[in-house]
């Protein structure tokens, strides 16, 4: 199954992160990726994406994790709402929601 994310790359705390089209099985940190559709710096909020690849992905039956979700929200690329891409704290026992 194909899985649009993000790959980390860049200097230790100057983080640049590309787009890419991987294998879901295949880890982020291998490096190895079909193609790469844009990048996203977040030092300066600059996104670049290639739309058309994007769409083709998609078309394809690509999956895109919740982050890149966003990124595509934003863009206005697809119609849905943003997800919570960090994870919920989990209640402690007989914790009450306030």
């Amino acid at each position: 199954m194909l899985n649009i994310r993000y790959i980390r790359v860049g200097k230790k705390n100057s983080a640049f992160f590309k787009i890419v089209v991987t294998d879901k099985r295949r880890s982020a940190k291998s490096g190895k990726f079909l193609e790469e559709l844009g990048y996203y710096n977040p030092k300066t909020k600059e996104r670049k994406l290639n739309i058309e690849r994007v769409k083709h992905w998609l078309s394809q039956g690509a999956t895109v994790s919740d982050t890149v979700h966003n990124a595509l929200v934003a863009e206005k690329l697809i119609d849905a709402k943003k997800k919570a891409s960090h994870k919920q704290p989990k209640k402690k026992e007989g914790e009450e929601a306030k």
